[in-house]
């Protein structure tokens, strides 16, 4: 028995809390290079940071609850494993899918303003093709191993950052306070709601530092300090990403590319062209450091896409080959490969803010229950060893329930559509689910007994 377990392929313990903070940044800093601002369209400078403020308050609350959990249980499931301890396997089965609808979906939209950026000085390469060999290649790095793969993304997101910092020292000069206050609210108070997927573009992903548990060094100590030192970065960049970009000429310029007057996915160099002009060395330095913080979420959600789709295959609860880890390589090569293959499906749809959304919608659900998985561990397990309490509890897990329920609500009322095709997704897989025969889920509860 224990030979057998010596010979099986495992996940190796090899990040510190310097590579978590890489990665926790990584995951999300695309969000502050794109995305965000086709908020602006529908809320208008009030609008979204409205919705900004009250999504940094459900993040905030939801981290450090999230962390609480994660020291808890380290598994690379993240909220699905602590929504099977906590609510059984059928709220499992969901937290799950959430899980992975949102890092399948989030990468495609990133690999669309990866092409959208190097179109920019590729003009005659289309697009997509640049997408689909960004993905051929990152998710080949990946497979190859995770200290590759951590130390890559550490230093594309040192670069991203520092792209930021000299974005904000470009546009500083060019500050206006009265360009935050134009047409600051367009669509009335509806536009709050409707900006909400976008104000969440900014942290989507922070929450899967929790799924490379297995991969950390001492996971209890190093978890909590990767999430914390990660979202306090991210706040602080983004409430300076959206200060300066739309101080510079209002809010308009950074939404609409003045060459076809449709809403763009590069921000930032409108931004940094209203202020400094095109032809100046920095915007074109911004420009291709930018495509490095595209890069470095890119990256950062493929890997722990490829965590999430594996602890769902291991213990059975999809295909029992996403559940493999490559003997060579001991990474689990079978899910990245699957993630890629629907992540280009997703591309040809070429739109961005919809697949965001569809995204945005697979965080809230994982956001709701991994809640209401805090709350319902401390009932059930009152003795269970927790490295980490969270701050003022129950106040602090039932703020990020209230808000994110509200968010959820409100991003179903504004995008039907995508609201459709995300409950299509969880209602087939989970028919599949309870149609899979009665074998594999005694063997999937008990592999998820044996992992816990």
């Amino acid at each position: 028995m224990n030979k057998t377990t010596q010979s099986t392929p495992h996940l190796e313990r090899k990040l510190g809390p310097v590579m978590l903070w890489g990665l926790g940044v990584g995951y999300v800093i695309s969000g502050m290079y794109f995305g965000w601002n086709l908020g602006l369209e529908q809320g208008g400078t009030l609008g979204l940071a409205i919705a900004t403020v009250f999504i940094i308050i459900m993040y905030l609350t939801f981290t450090f609850s999230y962390t609480e959990m994660a020291c808890a249980i380290p598994k690379a499931g993240g909220a699905f494993d602590y929504g099977m301890k906590a609510l059984g396997k059928d709220w499992g089965f969901f937290a799950g899918m959430a899980q992975n609808i949102e890092f399948t979906f989030a990468p495609p939209a990133i690999s669309l303003a990866i092409g959208a950026y190097v179109n920019l000085f590729l003009p005659t390469i289309p697009t997509v093709a640049i997408a689909i060999a960004f993905y051929a290649l990152f998710t080949t790095l990946n497979i190859y191993g995770i200290q590759a793969a951590a130390t890559f993304e550490l230093f594309f997101t040192i670069l991203a950052v520092l792209g930021l910092v000299l974005f904000f020292f470009s546009t500083a000069p060019e500050f206006e306070l009265d360009n935050l206050k134009h047409n600051a609210l367009p669509n009335g108070w509806s536009g709050v709601f409707a900006a909400i997927p976008f104000a969440i573009w900014f942290f989507l992903a922070i929450e899967g530092v929790a799924n490379v548990a297995e991969e950390t060094i001492n996971p209890q100590k190093n978890i909590l300090i990767g999430f914390g030192s990660a979202i306090f970065t991210l706040v602080v960049l983004c409430v300076l990403t959206f200060t300066f970009s739309v101080g510079v000429n209002g809010w308009e310029t950074v939404v609409f590319d003045p060459a076809n007057n449709e809403a763009s996915d590069s921000p930032l160099p409108l931004a940094i062209a209203n202020a400094v002009g095109k032809q100046h060395i920095m915007f074109k330095l911004v420009g291709i450091i930018g495509l490095f913080g595209l890069i470095a979420s890119f990256h950062g959600i493929i890997l722990v896409a490829g965590r999430a789709s594996y602890e769902f295959g291991r213990v059975n609860y999809g295909p029992p080959a996403l559940g493999k880890i490559s003997p060579k390589f001991k990474t689990p090569a079978n899910a990245l490969l699957v993630n890629m293959g629907i992540g280009i499906v997703a591309l040809f749809t070429g739109k961005t803010g919809e697949i965001i959304t569809i995204a945005c919608f697979g965080a809230l659900s994982l956001y709701i229950i991994s809640m209401v998985s805090v709350i319902q561990l401390r009932r059930k397990f009152p003795n269970m060893e927790r490295p980490f309490k969270v701050p003022f509890y129950p106040v602090t897990p039932v703020i990020a329930l209230i808000i994110a329920t509200v968010a959820f609500v409100a991003v179903t009322i504004y995008n039907p559509i995508q609201a459709m095709i995300y409950f299509g997704i969880l209602i087939i897989t989970y028919i599949w689910f309870k149609l899979t025969n009665r074998k594999q889920f005694t063997h999937g509860d008990q592999g998820t007994a044996d992992h816990r």
